[in-house]
C-alpha cells in the first residue's frame, strides 16, 4: 500500500499472491500475462475542441404545443462575445449543472459535455454571502473555441479486454475476462508502438508485486525469466519468507525456493528485526487506530512480549486486552489485562513447547511415529549386523 501511494494514481500497481495463479479458471501463464499487462500503463494524448467562456445570458423559449424546448446561450471572453442556439438536450445539461449567468463553463464539442469551472471574479460582489464551495476564476482570454489536450491513462490489459470482447468496455465491469488470444495482444502492441512513434502515447511502466512467490512452480519461473527481458516489462517485486526450499514442480532445492537463474536477475533486499523502540512505536500507532487507551506500564509489558514472541501476537493482544478492560468497566488497559490475555492465549513458542511435552497424548502424532520408525530402523540394522556375524562364524 505504501509503495502504491508513493507512486501516485497514474502509475499502475498490481498485487497478487503466488497461490492465486493456480486457483483461476485459466492457464498459469495467462494469469501471469494478464498481471504483467495490468502493470503497464499507456498514457494516451488526445486533442479535443472545446468552447470555453463566461455565461452572459441564458434564454429558454417556452415550447409550442408538441414542440421541444429551444433557447440561446450567450458566452463571452475578454475579447469576444457569441450567441449559440440551444436544443433540448443542451438546455437539460445546463439545468443539470445549475449553470447561471456569471459562471465560467466549458463545452466539449464532440460529446456536448458541460463542465462548470467556477464563478467569474467580476461577479464576486453579486451576493452578500457565498458558500464555501464557491470557486472564483478569471474570465477566459482569447477565442471562445479552443483546442485542448486531454490525457487518458489505461493499462494494456484494459485495452486487451476492450478489443477481445464483443461488449467492449463493459467487459471490464463483468470481471470474467477469460483468456485473450496472442494475436489480439500482438496487434495491440503494434498499435501502441505506432502511437509512441507519432507522439500520441507514452508507456508508463508500473509495478507488479507477487507475494508468496515460492508458491509458483518451475513453469511460472521460466515464464517470468522470459517476460523480464521484454521492453514492456514492469518493475517486478517479489516477496517470500522461505529459506532453502524445494522449487515447486522439481526435486531441486534452492534459496527461497526460487531458481538460481531468476535470483541472478534480482536485487535482493535483506530485512532486519524491529528494535524494541520501533515495536513500541508500532504498538502505540495500533492503539490509536483501534481507539484503545493503554497505560505506560501496560505498553512497556506489551512491547516486551512483542520482542520475546512476535509483533503480530502483540498486536492481536491489543483488541482482546481492550475487551478485558471493558468487562471490568475500566477506562485504560493496564498490566493485569495484558497478563490475563497472555495467560489465556498462547503464542507459537509456548504452543510448540506444549506439543513437544504432551505429543504422545494426542491421537495423531507424526513426531512419535518418526521416532518409532527410527527405533525400528536401528533394530533392523542391529539384526543385519548379527546375521552377518553368524555367517562369518
Amino acid at each position: 500500500m505504501g509503495i502504491a501511494q508513493a507512486l501516485g494514481e497514474d502509475t499502475p500497481f498490481t498485487t497478487i499472491a503466488g497461490s492465486e495463479i493456480f486457483s483461476l479458471e485459466m492457464s498459469k501463464t495467462e494469469a501471469l500475462t494478464q498481471a504483467f499487462r495490468r502493470s503497464i500503463g499507456v498514457r494516451i494524448l488526445e486533442e479535443t475542441e472545446i468552447i470555453e467562456g463566461e455565461v452572459v445570458e441564458i434564454q429558454v423559449d417556452e415550447p409550442t404545443a408538441g414542440g421541444e424546448k429551444t433557447g440561446r446561450l450567450t458566452l463571452c471572453t475578454t475579447e469576444m462575445e457569441t450567441v449559440y442556439d440551444l436544443g433540448a438536450k443542451m438546455i437539460e445539461a445546463l439545468q443539470k449543472e445549475k449553470v447561471s449567468a456569471g459562471d465560467v463553463i466549458t463545452i466539449d464539442k464532440a460529446s456536448g459535455k458541460i463542465s462548470k469551472l467556477g464563478r467569474s471574479i467580476t461577479r464576486s460582489r453579486d451576493y452578500d454571502a457565498m458558500g464555501p464551495q464557491t470557486r472564483f476564476v478569471q474570465c477566459p482570454e482569447g477565442e471562445l473555441q479552443k483546442r485542448k489536450e486531454v490525457v487518458h491513462t489505461v493499462s494494456l490489459h484494459e485495452i486487451d479486454v476492450i478489443n477481445s470482447r464483443q461488449q467492449g468496455f463493459l467487459a471490464l465491469f463483468a470481471g470474467d475476462t477469460g483468456e485473450i488470444k496472442a494475436e489480439v495482444r500482438e496487434q495491440i502492441d503494434m498499435k501502441v508502438a505506432e502511437w509512441r512513434e507519432e507522439g500520441k502515447a507514452t508507456i508508463v511502466p508500473g509495478v507488479l508485486f507477487i507475494d508468496e512467490v515460492h508458491m509458483l512452480d518451475i513453469e511460472c519461473f521460466s515464464w517470468l525469466n522470459r517476460a523480464l527481458e521484454s521492453d514492456l516489462a514492469p518493475v517486478l517485486i517479489i516477496a517470500t519468507n522461505r529459506g532453502f526450499a524445494k522449487i515447486r514442480g522439481t526435486d531441486y532445492k534452492s534459496p527461497h525456493g526460487i531458481p538460481i537463474d531468476l535470483l541472478d536477475r534480482l536485487m535482493i533486499i535483506s530485512t532486519t528485526p524491529y528494535s524494541e523502540s520501533e515495536i513500541q512505536r508500532i504498538l502505540e500507532i495500533r492503539c490509536e487506530e483501534e481507539d484503545v487507551e493503554m497505560t505506560k506500564d501496560a505498553l512497556d509489558l506489551l512491547t516486551k512480549i512483542g520482542t520475546e514472541t512476535s509483533l503480530r501476537y502483540a498486536i492481536q493482544m491489543i483488541t482482546v486486552a481492550s475487551l478485558c478492560c471493558i468487562k471490568r468497566k475500566g477506562t485504560e488497559v493496564n498490566i493485569e489485562d495484558i497478563k490475563r490475555v497472555y495467560s489465556l492465549f498462547v503464542d507459537v513458542k509456548r504452543s510448540t513447547q506444549f506439543l513437544m511435552e504432551y505429543q504422545r497424548d494426542f491421537m495423531f502424532n507424526s513426531l512419535a511415529n518418526d521416532g518409532n520408525e527410527d527405533e525400528e530402523d536401528m533394530e533392523l540394522d542391529d539384526e543385519d549386523e548379527d546375521d552377518e556375524d553368524d555367517e562369518d562364524d
